[in-house]
């Protein structure tokens, strides 16, 4: 949608190689709206999307503009997808930042080698309800996370196309996020 790419635009701003891919381009691409979007999506097999992104990050991470690392960032069902990158394809990621994003299943959490940014809305009753099994879980095998809950703000807190939008904490998740690629990206 016009909000992720121009998520994809920021980072590409600031020197990274963007790619946002269209999950439901085997369905003719997004359909220029959110709710039919939602629709088409929930008609979808999620292997399918899963192995779609495994193959995207594969692609982008060989790109031959890349340095070789790879950092992966998502909202909302993008956020699950952060997650579950960094669980399915551990040797790959080399930073993960979920927005609002429920864990990758339980049973590969255990792969995950990248360090986490995790950005959480505290008025997410959903995606926090998640939490505290996804923590114990990243405690138990010692991952390297850091998680910010921002207060009074909704799920979806970062996109500046809807009401949940919250300017103050959508820029300092931002800072945060862009600080975190830096350090974990760049060239050494």
């Amino acid at each position: 949608n016009p909000y992720i790419e121009d998520v994809a635009r920021r980072l590409a701003k600031a020197g990274f190689i963007a790619f946002a891919p269209d999950a439901l381009y085997s369905l003719g691409g997004y359909p220029g709206n959110d709710d039919e979007g939602r629709a088409m999506q929930s008609s979808m097999d999620r292997v399918k999307i899963e192995q779609d992104f495994i193959a995207a990050a594969d692609y982008l991470k060989l790109h031959q503009l890349s340095n070789g690392k790879l950092g992966t960032v998502g909202f909302c069902f993008g956020g699950y997808i952060v997650n579950m990158l960094a669980a399915a394809i551990p040797d790959s990621i080399n930073a993960a930042v979920p927005f609002y994003g429920t864990p990758a299943a339980k049973q590969i959490r255990g792969n995950i080698k990248a360090p986490l940014l995790i950005h959480l809305a505290e008025l997410d009753k959903r995606v926090n309800a998640t939490w505290p099994e996804y923590e114990a879980d990243l405690k138990a095998n010692k991952n390297d996370y850091t998680v910010h809950i921002y207060p009074k703000v909704n799920h979806g807190f970062h996109n500046d196309s809807t009401g949940r939008y919250d300017e103050e904490s959508a820029k300092l998740a931002w800072q945060r996020t862009l600080a975190f690629f830096n350090q974990h990206l760049a060239v050494s």
